[in-house]
């Protein structure tokens, strides 16, 4: 396992608990409609994100037997995506040992554990018995810890059968040109180094390495104005007492990664931070 991933787990498995017992199963951004402004209860905010992009990315018709969860989290969506599609086989995807162990907790409880595993384990080393098996691969909130997009892109297109189609939401920075400014790269700094992110990329970077790993009807759109309202309230959650008793026991990581909330909500105030989603098929 490579520094950069000893580093995601780490922060994962010390972080997760604060992050559920402040927010629940969910753990991405909430979707206010397409200008933000939709006045919505922020944890109903985050299920319609997974509404959201399903209805942007997936044409009804398409049908799903079996789905990944690349970058899982304690598998939240992995449920909703099992609840959606009640004949489709689940597997979701993270690297906290911590994640997994609650994810499928979650999946017991919600009597789904027959169809749907949560596991411990780099995406890059479900090759070759997955090659060619998923009808959709999901990726939410997961890719901008990927270093090499093209290489992740390529290994979607392996894994997915013909026909099948990825959906992603991602962060990253404005398109250049003009050239991020002195300010603006110090904010995507701070970011990077807090939540344990390689360098982000454009949308239009982004989408050019999905067309590079061999993807096909690469469409993307940048939701920026529609999620950037769940900052406020992450923000607001952070410094309710009531929750500082977990973030002491969760440590200095997770205390770091508290701090990196400000750069966020100013990333997307400057228009620096940009929220990526694309869709794709093999």
């Amino acid at each position: 396992m490579s520094v950069l991933n000893h580093r995601i787990r780490d922060f994962y498995d010390r972080s997760t608990p604060l992050w559920l017992d402040t927010w629940g199963e969910q753990m991405h951004h909430g979707y206010y409609g397409a200008n933000g402004r939709r006045q919505v209860n922020h944890r109903q905010a985050q299920l319609d994100m997974i509404d959201a992009l399903l209805e942007w990315g997936l044409a009804p018709t398409e049908g799903v037997d079996r789905f990944l969860d690349a970058g899982c989290g304690v598998g939240g969506s992995s449920r909703y995506l099992a609840r959606n599609y009640p004949r489709a086989e689940g597997l979701g995807v993270t690297l906290s040992p911590i994640q997994a162990h609650r994810g499928n907790g979650y999946n017991r409880q919600a009597g789904l554990s027959d169809r749907l595993n949560i596991i411990a384990k780099d995406v890059y080393e479900l090759t070759p018995e997955n090659a060619g098996t998923f009808d959709l691969i999901w990726s939410m909130e997961s890719a901008e810890h990927m270093e090499d997009k093209e290489r992740l892109f390529r290994l979607f297109h392996h894994l997915l059968r013909p026909g099948g189609r990825l959906l992603m939401a991602t962060w990253c920075h404005r398109p250049e040109p003009p050239d991020l400014l002195p300010s603006e790269q110090y904010t995507l700094k701070k970011i990077c180094n807090l939540y344990h992110l390689p360098p982000m990329v454009s949308i239009p970077e982004l989408e050019q390495a999905a067309v590079r790993g061999g993807l096909q009807q690469v469409r993307t759109d940048d939701w920026s104005p529609a999620v950037e309202p769940f900052w406020g309230a992450v923000i607001r959650s952070g410094l309710d007492p009531r929750n500082w008793p977990g973030l002491i026991r969760a440590g200095m990581g997770t205390i770091k990664g508290a701090w990196a909330m400000k750069y966020m909500r100013r990333g997307y105030a400057s228009g620096t931070v940009r929220y990526a989603v694309l869709s794709a098929t093999k």
